[in-house]
């Protein structure tokens, strides 16, 4: 049996997608909410932080499975804490489940990746956005690359190969809210 704070998810949709819906927002604030996806995550704590972060800032969540470890693993829920509480966690079977569903929502698919050409910094995001995360091994095969609307990187000095995926993820992340508004909206709140 998972354990209580597991994340829970609801029926499977036609399209092979199981959502667990956050509770109602309080306001508007996330409507046009981007989305961060991961690709067929391996590491269970990486998960964890993702969905830690995503719930701090509304951010819905999508896995794209197969995973690399058993979704009610207790590494998940040692990195995530209580967060997926407040999150929208959506699972996907596959990567074509993945890509019908965000075609279907009318999402752009934005990739970061170390073989991209555009910095994350001088990229236009936009309500609606889904920035997917490659698997931390492997990134993603070339046909994820050749299909997404758009893909960025982290300019980083010479010699280190890349970042943590999930640091990555915030990083982006928190460019994309603060050029859509999101950040001075929560900051409007909190004063």
């Amino acid at each position: 049996m998972p354990h209580p704070s597991s994340p829970k998810l609801a029926e499977t949709t036609p399209g092979g997608s199981e959502t667990r819906p956050a509770p109602e927002p309080s306001s508007d604030l996330y409507a046009d909410s981007l989305r961060l996806a991961l690709f067929e995550p391996d590491r269970p704590h990486n998960l964890g932080a993702v969905i830690r972060y995503a719930a701090a800032f509304g951010v819905p969540v999508d896995v794209i499975e197969p995973c690399g470890f058993p979704f009610n693993d207790k590494r998940i829920r040692e990195s995530a804490l209580d967060y997926q509480n407040w999150l929208e966690l959506t699972r996907h079977i596959n990567y074509p489940a993945f890509v019908g569903a965000m075609a279907e929502a009318t999402r752009r698919l934005v990739l970061l990746s170390t073989r991209a050409a555009t910095p994350y910094h001088r990229f236009e995001f936009q309500a609606g956005d889904c920035l997917l995360l490659g698997n931390e091994r492997r990134g993603v095969p070339e046909h994820v690359h050749s299909g997404v609307a758009a893909s960025v990187t982290i300019p980083m000095v010479d010699g280190p190969r890349s970042l943590n995926v999930a640091t990555a993820g915030s990083i982006v992340l928190g460019e994309a809210l603060r050029q859509l508004g999101t950040l001075d909206r929560l900051a409007r709140r909190k004063a």
